[in-house]
């Protein structure tokens, strides 16, 4: 598909071997970013909330990071990832575990209905307007009481992405602010607009100095 081709694999590729080094380490222009990296991970799969048997969709699987962690529960796990060598590491770190093709735009019709949909640093590769699109279909996908949760760079508001930005550049962090530039990071009223014009009830909160959590609930 055209569209996940041009938003999504040419960023996975390059990084597929050194993700999993990326999101470790504790140094690097990208250390802050990840900072709390793994208590990250739990707290996506802690406000799920969800009892024994529900239905579980990540998408963006990656290298498995958060899918080994969804397992480890009493559910039903689906994973997606548009990039070949992306899911080859993931199904490597987890043998019995298949991941499918996908993405935020194209989820598998033979996954059906869930209970639950999660997602780790992915989102921002979307546009806005490809976000708010993605929210509508995902919440269609939802069983009543269903729950979307996402943790991702985002920024508080303008004065705050002008600040993080100026704070970069003064790290000489180049790399990590080319990407802050040239990524679709956006702004946690706009993620608050989008979720509740899906009719979700929407909830934020700070991680780390990068990261949110984002929860959006059928009522």
């Amino acid at each position: 598909m055209e569209e996940r081709d041009v938003q999504f694999n040419h960023v996975f590729e390059q990084w597929a071997d050194e993700y999993d080094h990326t999101v470790y380490s504790r140094e690097g222009e990208y250390a802050e970013v990840f900072e709390g990296y793994e208590q990250i991970l739990q707290q996506v799969v802690d406000e799920l909330k969800l009892p024994p048997g529900s239905r579980v969709l990540e998408i963006g699987v990656g290298t498995g990071n958060l899918t080994e962690r969804l397992l480890k529960q009493e559910w039903e796990v689906y994973g997606i990832d548009p990039s070949p060598d992306m899911r080859s590491i993931a199904e490597q770190k987890l043998p019995d575990f298949t991941v499918r093709d996908g993405h935020f735009l194209s989820v598998p019709e033979e996954i059906g209905q869930v209970d639950g949909i999660v997602s780790t640093y992915a989102f921002h590769h979307l546009t806005d307007e490809q976000k708010a699109r993605a929210i509508r279909q995902l919440a269609d996908r939802l069983n009543e009481e269903g729950v979307i949760v996402f943790a991702d760079t985002a920024y508080a508001d303008e004065e705050a992405k002008h600040a993080i930005h100026q704070r970069v550049r003064e790290q000489k962090a180049f790399a990590l602010l080319e990407d802050l530039k040239t990524e679709y990071y956006t702004q946690v009223p706009i993620l608050q607009r989008i979720f509740e014009a899906a009719g979700l009830v929407f909830s934020a909160r700070p991680l780390n100095r990068y990261v949110w959590l984002f929860t959006g609930k059928k009522s």
